[in-house]
C-alpha cells in the first residue's frame, strides 16, 4: 500500500507508516507485559492442558455438533452440549474479530477447516479475563472450553482457558476482511490470505488439481519424472531463455524453457509413459495469462497419436474439474455458478478451417468464401490501403486489430506462417462467439497446424504442409498444446536448422540445433505423442481467476523499495 512505502530518502516515514509503527510499538508492549508474567508470547507447547480435553480443528468440531444444526443454520444450545457430553475441546487459530461487552467477550476465530465464535465470559475464565487485554485481532491464541450455542444459535466454545500462543505485532490493512489493493496482495501475500478466505480457496484448488492430474496419469500408466531444469541449448519450445552461469564449470546455462526434449529422451530408452510436473522459465513479457516462471505438466505416450491425445485430454479435464467438485463443493458450486464455459462439449477444427469460416464472418466481400491459403497469398501482400474500406464491413471486421495484423503477415516467410498469423488475428479472437452451446462457449480444439510454425511436430502423413497438432483453447484462452511427435531423425534435424537459420537473421524466438537429440532419435523413437499443459492456466480456468498471479503465490514483481536502492 503507498502509505507504507518510504519517501524518496531511507530512513523518512510516511504518516500512515508512523501510525502503523505506533500500533506496532503498542502491540510489542503487550508482548512484553505478557513475558513479565513469566510467559512466552511466541509460544511453542500448544497442548491441552486441562484434564480429559482433546485437541480438534475447528472443522472438527462443527462435525460433532452437526446434529444440532437446524434447517435455518442455527444451533440449538441444549441439544449442542447434549451431544458434547460434557467433554473439553482444545482448539488453536488466529484471531480475526474481537469484541468486548462488560464481562462479556467474543473472539472469532479461524484455523485451516474454518471459523467459530468463542463465547468468554468472566464468569468461566475468571481471573484470566484480564488478559483479554493482550490479545489482538490477527493475534494467534489456543482455547479450551465446553461447547454451546449463543442465543443467536452461533456454534461456540466457552473457554476456561485462553492463552496468546503468537503475538502479531503488525495490524492486518484496515477493512482487512476486503483487502483489495492489488499490488499489497501480490506483494504480502501472507496478509491477502488472511483477508481473502476466497484466495485461500483457490491454492487450495491448486493443489487439489494437480493432485487430481497425477492421479489420472498414474493410474493411466504412466511414470513421474524429473529432468533437468538448467539446460546447455535453448529447446523444448520457441521462446526467450533466462541465462545463468555455473562457476565451477565456467559454462553458460538456459533455464528450462521446456521439457519435452528430456522427456522424448525417456521414451527412446523404453519409458513409454512418462509425464512431468515442473518449474519452467521463459523471458518474455508479463501479462494477464503470462509469468516469466510457471508450472507445467507434460506428458508423452508412445504408440498414440494426436487424436488419441484429443480424446484423454477431454478425460482429463473432466476428470479433474470432478475431483474438484468432490474436494471443495461449496467453492466449486461458486466457480460454477459463473463459469462463461462448459466442458460438456468440445468442438475440433482444422486451424485452415477456423481460418476461412472466420474470415466469411467480417462480411468482407473478398474473403467471403475463400479458402485459406488463397487468402494466405492475397494478404502476404501489402494491403494497408484496403484496410479502411474492409473494416467498415462488419462490426466484426471493426473488431479486427488490423495495425498488428498487418505487421504480422508483413514478417512471414512462408505461407504457413501466414496461415498462422491469420489465425491469430481472425480466428483466436472470436473463439468465445464462435462456438457456443447452451449459452456457453465450448472448449475447441484447434488441430493440424503449419509445419513451419511447429518445428517438432511430425507432419500429416496426407498433407506434409500440416503437422498432426492442437492447441486446446477453453474460453478464448490457450491452454494447451499437443501433437503427434516427430520422430524422422533426418526430418528433425532439418528443422532445427531452420531455427538455426532464423535465429542467424535476428529471430530472438528459436531453438538451438541439439545433435544429442538427434542422435537419441537415431536410436529409434516409437511412434508417440506429447502434451503440454500449464498448471497455473488450468488453475485460472476451474476457479474463474482473471490474471496467473491470482493462482501464483508469489508472482513476479518488481522490487518493492527499487528508487530507494538506486540511490544508495
Amino acid at each position: 500500500m503507498s502509505a507504507d512505502e518510504p519517501s524518496g530518502k531511507p530512513g523518512e516515514n510516511h504518516e500512515g507508516h508512523s501510525a502503523e509503527q505506533a500500533i506496532v510499538e503498542a502491540r510489542k508492549a503487550k508482548a512484553r507485559r505478557v513475558r513479565e508474567r513469566r510467559e512466552n508470547p511466541f509460544a511453542n507447547d500448544v497442548l491441552p492442558q486441562v484434564h480429559g480435553s482433546r485437541t480438534y480443528d475447528l472443522g472438527g468440531v462443527r462435525l460433532e455438533a452437526d446434529p444440532a444444526r437446524g434447517a435455518d443454520g442455527k444451533y440449538d444450545e441444549q441439544r449442542v452440549k447434549d451431544l458434547a457430553r460434557g467433554r473439553t475441546f482444545h482448539v488453536r487459530g488466529r484471531v480475526i474479530a474481537l469484541r468486548s461487552t462488560g464481562g462479556l467477550s467474543f473472539i472469532r476465530l479461524r484455523d485451516r477447516t474454518g471459523e467459530m465464535q468463542l463465547l468468554i465470559s468472566q464468569a468461566t475464565l475468571g481471573a484470566g479475563y484480564a488478559r483479554l487485554e493482550d490479545i489482538d485481532v490477527g493475534d494467534i491464541i489456543e482455547a479450551e472450553g465446553m461447547l454451546t450455542a449463543s442465543k443467536r444459535g452461533e456454534l461456540s466454545i466457552e473457554p476456561s482457558r485462553l492463552r496468546l500462543v503468537t503475538k502479531a505485532y503488525r495490524p492486518l490493512p484496515e477493512k482487512w476482511h476486503g483487502l483489495t489493493d492489488v499490488e499489497t496482495r501480490y506483494r504480502q501475500r501472507y496478509v491477502d490470505l488472511i483477508a481473502n478466505p476466497d484466495v485461500q480457496n483457490v491454492f487450495r484448488a491448486r493443489s487439489h488439481i494437480v493432485r487430481a492430474l497425477r492421479s489420472l496419469l498414474d493410474t493411466s500408466g504412466f511414470l513421474e519424472v524429473e529432468t533437468p531444469t538448467m539446460h546447455t541449448l535453448i529447446g523444448g519450445a520457441t521462446a526467450r531463455p533466462f541465462v545463468t552461469h555455473h562457476n565451477a564449470l565456467d559454462m553458460r546455462l538456459f533455464m528450462r524453457i521446456a521439457p519435452e526434449l528430456y522427456l522424448k529422451r525417456l521414451v527412446v530408452g523404453g519409458l513409454e509413459r512418462v509425464y512431468e510436473i515442473g518449474r519452467c522459465y521463459r523471458n518474455e513479457g508479463i501479462s494477464t495469462r503470462h509469468n516469466p516462471e510457471f508450472t507445467m505438466l507434460e506428458f508423452y505416450q508412445a504408440y498414440a497419436t494426436y487424436e488419441t491425445l484429443m480424446d484423454f485430454t477431454e478425460a482429463l479435464l473432466r476428470g479433474t474439474d470432478s475431483a474438484l467438485e468432490s474436494a471443495m463443493p461449496d467453492a466449486h458450486a461458486a466457480w460454477m455458478k459463473e463459469r462463461p464455459f462448459t466442458l460438456d462439449r468440445f468442438v475440433r477444427v482444422p486451424m485452415a478451417d477456423a481460418v476461412q469460416a472466420a474470415a466469411s464472418k467480417t462480411a468482407i466481400a473478398e474473403w467471403s468464401g475463400v479458402p485459406a491459403s488463397a487468402l494466405v497469398k492475397t494478404l502476404r501482400a501489402d494491403f494497408g490501403e484496403k484496410i479502411k474500406e474492409w473494416s467498415k464491413s462488419s462490426p466484426r471486421a471493426k473488431k479486427l486489430d488490423w495495425s498488428n495484423f498487418r505487421k504480422a503477415m508483413q514478417k512471414v516467410d512462408s505461407d504457413g506462417e501466414g496461415l498462422f498469423a491469420l489465425y491469430e488475428y481472425l480466428a483466436e479472437p472470436f473463439l468465445t462467439e464462435d462456438y457456443v452451446h447452451e449459452g456457453r462457449s465450448m472448449p475447441v480444439f484447434i488441430k493440424d497446424y503449419p509445419f513451419e510454425v511447429s518445428p517438432l511436430a511430425r507432419r500429416n502423413d496426407e498433407n506434409p504442409a500440416f503437422c498432426d497438432r492442437f492447441e486446446l483453447f477453453v474460453h478464448g484462452r490457450e491452454l494447451c498444446n499437443a501433437f503427434s511427435e516427430l520422430n524422422d531423425p533426418e526430418d528433425q534435424a532439418s528443422r532445427f536448422l531452420a531455427q538455426v537459420d532464423k535465429k542467424a537473421r535476428g529471430a530472438e524466438e528459436t531453438m538451438d540445433y541439439d545433435e544429442d537429440y538427434i542422435r537419441a532419435l537415431e536410436h529409434g523413437m516409437p511412434p508417440a505423442a506429447g502434451f503440454g499443459m500449464g498448471i497455473d492456466r488450468l488453475t485460472m480456468m476451474l476457479t474463474n481467476a482473471a490474471s496467473i498471479r491470482d493462482v501464483i503465490l508469489f508472482p513476479l514483481l518488481r522490487p518493492e523499495h527499487a528508487h530507494v536502492h538506486a540511490h544508495t
